[in-house]
């Protein structure tokens, strides 16, 4: 422990400077049983500047001893894999936000939680999580009734991976309760739909925090699951909640679900 009360957390942040980081400091402010004590980015973002944080710098193996646990959102897939890779070796708890991942790397986090306890969930808000849960009943509730299912979701202009880390998991869900499913990102051309088969499109523009739909169209009727963000301090409480719960937990590869009880 970095602090005499059991109940305290200490937070290293990797990605303090971008927005997600930018959101858990300021949401963190509210908390009495944690606190962001290191910030982590870039050496040409934070060289010759000051900070109020404690600790400062653009490697997590300077400040790891510093702190209890580990919040992973630069938003790079490689910086994650290498600060994930870090908490495996100093045996740090890690929440990771950051999205885009390919299976070998994904193979890797899980790997890396074999020896330490990692939360790992594309979406970190309680919303989208439920939404989740309610993509498996009703796609339980609708598989093999003839239902055509479509994915689509809506980010700022900036955001670099897509589909997004939700959508995919989106696609998981259905591809778990319906078997040979045929995913396709995007249609052009002659491009008639395929039995099982469900289509993922991305959308970008403006400042949208971020939103996702599910679409299951029957014959006469249209079932729609829909979550909105409209303020990224939502993701920002999820990830910090996520690090409060995950403190002390043994090693396992841990999801929101578990953090919130679903």
């Amino acid at each position: 422990m970095t602090k005499d009360s059991s109940n305290f957390v200490s937070i290293a942040l990797c990605g303090f400077l971008g927005r997600m980081g930018s959101s858990i400091i300021e949401v963190s402010k509210s908390y009495q049983d944690l606190a962001v004590k290191a910030g982590i980015d870039k050496e040409e973002l934070i060289k010759d500047k000051v900070f109020a944080l404690e600790h400062v710098s653009s490697s997590l193996e300077d400040v790891i001893d510093y702190v209890d646990v580990v919040i992973e959102f630069t938003g790079n897939v490689d910086t994650a894999i290498e600060n994930a890779l870090v908490c495996k070796k100093h045996g740090k708890p890690i929440v990771i936000g950051t999205t885009g991942f390919d299976q070998h790397q994904l193979d890797q986090i899980r790997e890396f939680s074999k020896s330490v306890p990692i939360v790992f969930s594309p979406n970190m808000s309680l919303g989208v999580n439920v939404l989740f849960k309610l993509l498996e009943i009703a796609t339980k509730a609708l598989q093999n009734k003839g239902y055509d299912i479509e994915i689509s979701e809506i980010h700022h202009r900036f955001k670099k991976d897509a589909p997004s880390g939700t959508a995919l998991r989106l696609l998981e869900i259905v591809k778990q309760e319906i078997q040979n499913v045929k995913e396709t990102f995007g249609r052009e051309g002659l491009a008639p739909r395929q039995d099982n088969e469900v289509g993922v499109f991305a959308i970008r523009g403006g400042d949208v925090v971020g939103e996702h739909t599910v679409y299951m169209f029957g014959m006469g009727e249209r079932l729609e699951l829909t979550h909105r963000a409209t303020d990224r301090r939502i993701f920002a409480k999820g990830s910090l909640e996520a690090a409060k719960w995950v403190f002390g937990k043994p090693a396992g590869f841990y999801s929101m679900f578990d953090v919130l009880g679903l």
